[in-house]
């Protein structure tokens, strides 16, 4: 008789731990879907912690969530920037405006010569962190980390974006539609 209620108890145990398990799975199952879906929807106040320790208080800061990055726009001494953080937390680059002349000097060279008759648009600077192995992705493109200028070159309704090394080296980036 003692064997029986031993284990009926044990076998009920087993039954409730089954179900405790199954329904904690449950439970994080749903909290980790919950947090996905609203990581996908809004910024993290984690990426705006991580924005403030890297980059100190700024005042203009103005965030959105892009489709892959929480990103943030932000002067700082005086240059518009835009900064991007991955679903970490933390800054994968940040982009600037330029302007042609910041370019390597090399490369304007030969912009000029391969591009005759093209207009040349904008610039942009792009800054990797270097602590980051996410890759950007800029014009619809992913590309491995590293800094880079993007030119646009256009000529009537085409347009390409061009991706130019730090050391000058030049090559096609993406078509602009």
């Amino acid at each position: 008789m003692k064997t029986f209620i031993t284990s009926a108890i044990i076998a009920a145990l087993a039954i409730t731990g089954a179900q405790a398990q199954t329904l904690a799975k449950d439970i994080r199952k749903e909290h980790r879907a919950e947090k996905h879906a609203e990581a996908r929807s809004e910024v993290s106040s984690r990426s705006k912690d991580s924005f403030y320790a890297d980059f100190g208080q700024v005042s203009d800061a103005k965030w959105v969530r892009g489709p892959q990055f929480d990103e943030v726009t932000f002067t700082k001494d005086g240059q518009q920037q835009t900064a991007y953080y991955d679903n970490h937390f933390i800054l994968v680059g940040t982009t600037a405006d330029k302007k042609f002349a910041d370019v390597p000097a090399k490369a304007q060279k030969e912009i000029q010569k391969q591009f005759k008759g093209y207009a040349i648009g904008a610039v942009v600077e792009y800054k990797d962190n270097e602590n980051n192995d996410t890759n950007m992705l800029l014009y619809g493109t992913q590309f491995d980390d590293a800094d880079h200028y993007f030119v646009t070159v256009s000529k009537g309704k085409e347009a390409d974006v061009l991706m130019v090394k730090t050391d000058g080296e030049i090559s096609f980036f993406s078509t602009l539609r």
